[in-house]
């Protein structure tokens, strides 16, 4: 018999800090553990992780192929909801498996590339710089509310189209988009979030109607006018507005919460460990090495789902068909035979940068390069005008948000010193 382990993702405790939990499924004999609460198999090992991903054949991106649902009555009542109200949920790039998803990334794949991050960087500078001018003066500030949400929230509202005023509804859309997925939500709850979703795509899909008449330089006016095929031999079609939402959702949620909860982690462990705020300040190209420790040591998305399509063995673990999969990329990223004293936060780590973060192969993160350029931009620029940087509490906690895949904080008040220096544009890419 199976051993059970004596933690529950689900529990508050180990929600707030559950890599003792994923230590002790990496301990096992059989390091791919059956974890009763998600009803899945969970995956705990670096390249246990590497193997299923590239292997979607056997570990499908599509969890619904086989007619399996687990996603609990709360969210059947959710997509109820949505199906009957808006626009129901269709599979274009997370939920499926390459040559399909190859084809929806590839209308994306210009807007997120390196080259365009490149040329963004005095923008997304200027952003932070706004940012900093709001607060700089009051000494304190919610960093999460007051910087890490708005900043992605912007970029990605302007990225996509959308005015800036509307920021603070994207926010909430996104978190309504999310939150069923997170396990914390009961049936009014999820209820809710349905509601506010299909506001979102009710949104989306008069801005979608708007480019198509008139067309401008952003995301949506893109897939609004873009074609593809469903098959090689097929003609061109352009996008249903089905997988418009859907890919809209996809984009919206991507490219700000995973940002705003690394940015927020990356603070917080500054504030963990003051040392580090003055080593970085002393020497800034310590900064790009920081963010991918930060993301390492706190991996915004937990895990992700696989579902597997015939019987399968896995590090010693037989799987049945039509399992679930949780790829556990926070885990994988603390693995000690990847990383040496992976407990140990080291700016200066040499293999930071392996980290699963961003996921790996097809379906590496399309926003990886915006969302290293935001937390570049962000600190070097924070750490040049701010000083003295503490916990307003320093009893602090540091609480997260309720959810067994995301990881973000709540709120993070914390106070600082002007530096005396103006606005500062270093104008420089992380790449």
């Amino acid at each position: 018999m199976a051993k059970e382990l004596n933690y529950n993702l689900l529990e508050d405790e180990t929600r707030e800090c559950p890599f003792k939990y994923f230590k002790s499924i990496r301990d096992l004999e059989n390091p791919v553990y059956f974890m009763p609460e998600l009803q899945a198999f969970y995956v705990s090992k670096y390249q246990d992780i590497r193997y299923v991903k590239k292997h979607p054949e056997i570990f499908s991106n599509d969890i619904y192929k086989l007619g399996y649902d687990s996603r609990g009555n709360s969210k059947n009542i959710a997509e109820e909801y949505r199906t009957s109200n808006g626009w129901a949920r269709v599979s274009t790039l997370q939920r499926t498996d390459p040559p399909v998803h190859t084809k929806y990334r590839n209308l994306i794949k210009e807007a997120f590339s390196v080259r365009r991050i490149r040329l963004m960087t005095k923008y997304i500078e200027t952003m932070v710089n706004d940012l900093l001018d709001n607060i700089i003066d009051q000494g304190s500030c919610d960093f999460m509310w007051d910087f890490a949400v708005p900043l992605p929230c912007t970029v990605i509202a302007d990225q996509l189209g959308v005015p800036r005023e509307k920021i603070w509804d994207l926010k909430r859309w996104s978190d309504a988009m999310l939150a069923p997925g997170g396990g914390f939500t009961n049936d009014q709850q999820a209820l809710e979030c349905a509601k506010q979703v299909v506001e979102a795509q009710n949104f989306f899909a008069r801005v979608i109607d708007q480019r198509r008449q008139s067309p401008q330089d952003d995301i949506i006016t893109s897939l609004a006018l873009a074609k593809i095929k469903d098959s090689p031999d097929d003609e061109e079609r352009p996008l249903t507005m089905f997988e418009l939402q859907d890919l809209l959702d996809q984009l919206l949620t991507g490219g700000n919460e995973t940002t705003t909860n690394a940015i927020g982690s990356g603070m917080m462990m500054l504030l963990q460990n003051p040392q580090l705020i003055i080593k970085l300040q002393e020497n800034p190209n310590l900064i790009k090495n920081f963010i991918e420790e930060s993301l390492r040591f706190e991996t915004p998305v937990l895990h992700l789902w696989r579902l597997t399509l015939e019987d399968t063995e896995l590090n010693g673990t037989k799987i049945p068909k039509g399992s679930r999969i949780a790829l556990g990329y926070a885990s994988g990223n603390r693995d000690e035979s990847i990383f040496d004293d992976p407990e140990f936060f080291d700016i200066e780590r040499k293999k930071a940068g392996a980290h699963l973060a961003f996921g790996s192969g097809p379906h590496h993160c399309p926003g990886a390069a915006l969302a290293r350029q935001e937390m570049y931009s962000a600190f070097t620029i924070f750490l040049r005008r701010v000083e003295n940087i503490r916990a307003t509490n320093p009893k602090e906690t540091f609480e997260h948000v309720p959810s067994s895949f995301l990881r973000g904080l709540k709120n993070l008040e914390i106070s600082f010193d002007s530096a005396g220096k103006g606005r500062y544009f270093p104008d420089a890419s992380v790449y």
